[in-house]
C-alpha cells in the first residue's frame, strides 16, 4: 500500500549535516518502495531544491547542540508549516529532532493524525530542553511513536524530557559510498568531511598527527571538505604541512561520493557531541 508520507527536517537543507543527510536518504529510500513522499525543510536558496522537498522559509543562525545550527520560527514559519500540512494531506508525519526550536515543534504543535519521531542529538546538559520541559510535554503528549538513533539519543530523551523510544541506527545507502573495485593502490590520499570551524569535528586533531603521518608517508595528499573560512584555518597550518593540505571548501552529496571512492582513508576524528554514526 503507497503511503502519503511527510517528514520535516528542523535544518537548512542546503547546509551539510548528518539530520539532513539522514531525511534526504529515508526520503529516497520510501520515494525508492512506491510511497509518496514530501520534506518540509528552511532553505537559502529554493532553487537547489528537489522537487520534494518543500520550503519552510529562510533560516537563522543559531547556537545549538554544539554547533552553528541554521534553523527557521516564527509567525512567517508556522503559516508555512500549516500550509504544508493542509496541502500534503499525509497518512502519516514524521518529526526529525522534534523539540528543535524549528519546523519541527511547530509541526508537532500543529499537525493532527499519525505523528512519528526520530530524536538524534545527544546532550549533556541541555538548557534549551530544560527550560522548555512544559512546552515539550504538549508536543510529546501527540506523539504515537518515538525512534532514537543511538543509545546516546535515548538517554537524552529519557534525562530531559521523559519518555522513551525504540533504538534504531541511522540507514546510509552504502551503495552510493562503495567503489567498483576494491584497490588498495588508490590514490595516496586522506579525506576529511566537516565544517572545518566546528571544533567537535576534529580538523585540529587531524592537523596536530599531520607531521607523524607525513613522515611515514612523504607524498601523501589530505583532502579537506566542508564549509567554513578557509583562509583562517590554512593561515595557522604549519610551515611542514601546508603543502599536503587540499581544501575543497563545501562539496555535493555527489562529490563527497566520488571522494569517498576514490581516497585510501577517510579520517573523521570528531571530538564529541556526535551521538550517532553515520560516518562509520
Amino acid at each position: 500500500m503507497s503511503l502519503r508520507v511527510g517528514l520535516v527536517c528542523p535544518y537548512s537543507w542546503d547546509v551539510p549535516g548528518g539530520v539532513r543527510s539522514h531525511v534526504a536518504d529515508l526520503a529516497v529510500t520510501l520515494r525508492g518502495r512506491g510511497h509518496s513522499v514530501n520534506v518540509l525543510a528552511p532553505v537559502e536558496e529554493e532553487s537547489v531544491l528537489p522537487d520534494w522537498v518543500t520550503d519552510g522559509g529562510r533560516p537563522v543562525a543559531v547556537p545549538y547542540n554544539g554547533a552553528v545550527a541554521r534553523l527557521s520560527f516564527g509567525v512567517k514559519a508556522t503559516r508555512r508549516v500549516r500550509s504544508w500540512i493542509r496541502e500534503g494531506d499525509f497518512d502519516i508525519v514524521h518529526i526529525h529532532e522534534p523539540l528543535a526550536p524549528s519546523l519541527s515543534v511547530l509541526t508537532c504543535w500543529s499537525a493532527r493524525g499519525p505523528l512519528v519521531a526520530t530524536w538524534h542529538s545527544s546532550h549533556d546538559r541541555s538548557r534549551v530542553l530544560s527550560a522548555g520541559y512544559y512546552v515539550a510535554q504538549t508536543a510529546m503528549e501527540k506523539l504515537r511513536g518515538s525512534i532514537a538513533v543511538s543509545e546516546e539519543a535515548r538517554r537524552t530523551l529519557i534525562g530531559h524530557v521523559g519518555g522513551d523510544a525504540v533504538l534504531i541506527p541511522n540507514g546510509v545507502r552504502v551503495k552510493d559510498f562503495t567503489p567498483e573495485s576494491h584497490d588498495r593502490q588508490r590514490r595516496r590520499e586522506l579525506l576529511f568531511l566537516g565544517r572545518v570551524e566546528e571544533p567537535r569535528k576534529g580538523l585540529s586533531v587531524l592537523i596536530d598527527a599531520l607531521p607523524a603521518i607525513l613522515q611515514q608517508v612523504p607524498d601523501l595528499v589530505v583532502n579537506v571538505a566542508g564549509p567554513g573560512d578557509i583562509d583562517d584555518v590554512r593561515k595557522d597550518l604549519p610551515a611542514d604541512v601546508a603543502p599536503a593540505v587540499r581544501f575543497l571548501g563545501a562539496v555535493t552529496d555527489e562529490r563527497k561520493q566520488e571522494l569517498l571512492r576514490e581516497v585510501q582513508v577517510y579520517v573523521a576524528p570528531h571530538t564529541g557531541g556526535e551521538s550517532f554514526g553515520i560516518v562509520l
